[in-house]
């Protein structure tokens, strides 16, 4: 299993809400069926601002590229990122690999199939 960390950052002046709102709505709806895998989505407090992260849980790295290929064919992920991507100053990609003692490892995710636990 791996685990990809994906970081954006806003535009000065891009509300964080609409950013959010249009995600939420267009987005989201787009990816889960999709990716599965979708640990979830977080703003910052403190640090840098204006950041959002995402992260995303993948059986392995041909898993992430054959439901990042799909993703990138449908309709609604386009629109979607006609609207998101003017408002994105920068983004950041990782792909993190869970030790054998996190508990992420463990946990139910929806894989696009059927809940399944990560291993």
């Amino acid at each position: 299993m791996v685990v990809e960390e994906r970081t954006y950052v806003l535009h000065t002046g891009v509300s964080m809400a609409d950013y959010l709102r249009i995600y939420e709505t267009e987005g989201l709806p787009a990816q889960k069926p999709i990716l599965g895998g979708f640990l979830g989505y977080f703003v910052t407090e403190f640090g840098t601002q204006n950041q959002l992260v995402h992260l995303w849980a993948y059986a392995d790295l041909e898993d992430r590229r054959a439901r990042r290929a799909e993703l990138a064919k449908n309709a609604q992920w386009q629109g979607c990122l006609a609207k998101i991507r003017p408002m994105i100053l920068s983004m950041e990609n990782r792909i993190l690999y869970p030790t054998s003692f996190s508990p992420i490892r463990s946990l139910p995710v929806q894989t696009g199939q059927a809940d399944t636990a990560l291993a």
